[in-house]
């Protein structure tokens, strides 16, 4: 019983950090902030983790229209 719940707490934290890591890839990326599996993690976090991870797309594509999940009311306008 406690090989299974070792290796089920394992991939779980496997899942966290692959997870993680992907998510901070794609908030200090410089090509683009429309990367889909990307905005779907932003989306999902916690409401201070998005709030970092879409002030930091903001620094680096101020010019561009913010992806879903960074927009304000009408969608042209960053959080």
């Amino acid at each position: 019983m406690k090989k299974l719940i070792r290796l089920l707490l394992t991939i779980a934290l496997a899942v966290v950090v692959f997870t993680g890591f992907r998510w901070y890839r794609y908030v200090s990326n410089t090509d683009s902030p429309y990367d889909e599996i990307g905005i779907t993690l932003n989306n999902f976090m916690p409401g201070p983790i998005n709030s970092w991870g879409c002030a930091k797309l903001k620094s680096t594509f101020t010019s561009s229209l913010p992806p879903y999940g960074c927009a304000a009311g009408d969608g042209t306008q960053w959080k």
